[in-house]
């Protein structure tokens, strides 16, 4: 559960400083809507991007399971902003309730024993298709079905609860990175020497196991740096 309120209260942090304090009214401080459900339903298009699914096109090309488990990764931040939403406004609970909720969902046991397999690629899309008509859907949010849902794509993934966290606080401190340097402005550069940032934020995580976020910040501080001036 430590790690699950962690990963909450980092996403809730998040949020304040990138919407403001009414994000979970749906609405930003710049009073733009907010549309949790969208953005899953937009990743998982993008996740199913790391399978040569087209029948036209590259058809041998091997699944990108690096770029899957990022995806997953962003699924997660927008999946626990809506339970976050979703409990401020129906009046559920705050996080720390949350946080035990879903650590006593049926799935989540399953999720806390280390895994590294992969399923198949026409299971992991099925399961992806699955949450994208639960975010579709114009029925009433069924929550604990989403995140059950979520919690088997993680493990078809090759990830666990381990791994999901500590993908999940790189790409948080990531996300907190890109909105220091110019990303809603457009100024921000995404590609770093021909690496997408997310998978220089991976290779610093895997090169370095007990980095703390802050110094992870600091090494992407770094390497951002050496990029802009050159």
């Amino acid at each position: 559960m430590d790690k699950i309120l962690l990963m909450l209260q980092l996403q809730a942090q998040l949020n304040d400083a990138t919407n403001g304090d009414k994000w979970t009214k749906g609405v930003t401080k710049n009073g733009k809507d907010i549309n949790w459900k969208r953005c899953i339903y937009m990743e998982c298009a993008e996740m199913v991007d790391s399978f040569s699914w087209k029948h036209w096109k590259s058809i041998n090309q091997e699944p990108d399971w690096d770029n899957l488990q990022i995806e997953v990764v962003d699924v997660w931040h927008f999946i626990i902003s809506l339970a976050i939403e979703n409990y401020s406004q129906t009046l559920r609970g705050g996080i720390e309730d949350l946080a035990i909720n879903i650590s006593n969902l049926d799935s989540f046991p399953s999720l806390d024993v280390e895994n590294k397999k992969f399923a198949s690629q026409n299971e992991v899309i099925e399961k992806v298709e699955s949450i994208m008509l639960a975010s579709l859907s114009k029925d009433d949010l069924n929550l604990e079905a989403l995140i059950e849902d979520f919690f088997d794509l993680t493990l078809m993934s090759g990830l666990d609860l381990e791994s999901l966290y500590r993908l999940y606080v790189g790409k948080n401190v990531l996300n907190q990175f890109r909105q220091d340097n110019g990303y809603k402005d457009g100024s921000y550069i995404k590609v770093w020497n021909g690496k997408e940032d997310n998978v220089v934020m991976k290779n610093i995580w895997e090169d370095n196991s007990d980095i703390k976020p802050d110094v992870l910040y600091k090494e992407l501080t770094k390497s951002y740096l050496a990029l802009t001036k050159s």
